[in-house]
């Protein structure tokens, strides 16, 4: 008796909620219906979902387009090295270094970006310039300083596999300008690395030294030189001095 009790009571619940449900779609009105890509659309409405796809394309790709032509890879890539010979570990994290580097980039790039907005930005905005004229005045200021950073080595490899004429690092294409920057910033940020290893590899050394000669095998070196290379680096102010050989490297 109970089953069947219980099976009209599901029964009388379920017809009450679809009748609540005719009344409320009564109320709220016709729903909304989307359709993509009808028959009768004009070729207009294609072009602008091919430009919607165009633009979230370019801004999916953004971010890493602005790492590769600014100075983001260098100062990352030293903070690297850095935390590496100091032997840290993860301290300071890879958080904090890359929020610094971010930084120091804003700060080393902002009169580089104040000319792209002066330059292309606000005469588009004012419709003074096309996109097309916009795009090359935009990226003259960034072209001028990727072309002060770039070694002539990193520069010729890329004009010969692209297998064009030689031209002028200052009026290159961005597919041979920007790879011969990223190729220079690693090089220059690999010689910084060396430098900044060689101070601490010498208290490596001597460390490991002195406790081979009074034989204590068994105490690790990193134990001993560990904080004697963090109270060197305090002690000679090492974040002022690397910041500022770091802002000194982009200057020349």
């Amino acid at each position: 008796m109970r089953k069947w009790t219980w099976i009209i009571l599901l029964f009388v619940l379920g017809g009450t909620l679809a009748a609540f449900g005719q009344q409320t779609s009564s109320v709220m009105g016709p729903g909304i219906n989307i359709q993509i890509g009808t028959p009768g659309e004009e070729p207009e409405g294609l072009s602008q979902a091919i430009r919607i796809v165009m633009l979230l394309t370019v801004l999916s790709l953004a971010p890493s387009f602005v790492i590769m032509t600014t100075s983001f890879t260098r100062i990352l890539v030293v903070f690297g090295f850095l935390r590496r010979a100091l032997g840290t570990q993860s301290a300071p994290p890879s958080q904090v270094l890359a929020g610094l580097s971010l930084f120091l980039t804003i700060f080393i790039m902002l009169p580089v970006w104040k000319q792209i907005n002066e330059q292309a930005i606000v005469p588009y905005q004012a419709k003074e310039i096309t996109a097309e004229q916009a795009w090359e005045a935009g990226f003259g200021p960034l072209r001028e300083f990727m072309a002060r950073q770039t070694g002539e080595t990193e520069f010729a490899l890329f004009v010969e596999l692209s297998g064009e004429e030689a031209v002028e690092m200052d009026q290159a294409e961005l597919n041979i300008l920007v790879p011969a920057f990223v190729l220079s910033e690693l090089k220059t940020s690999f010689k910084l690395g060396f430098l900044i290893y060689l101070p601490f590899l010498l208290i490596d050394l001597v460390s490991a030294t002195v406790l081979m000669s009074l034989g204590m095998m068994m105490l690790p070196p990193m134990m001993i030189s560990l904080p004697i290379k963090i109270l060197f680096f305090v002690l000679a102010d090492g974040w002022t001095v690397l910041v500022r050989g770091l802002l000194a490297s982009f200057m020349r």
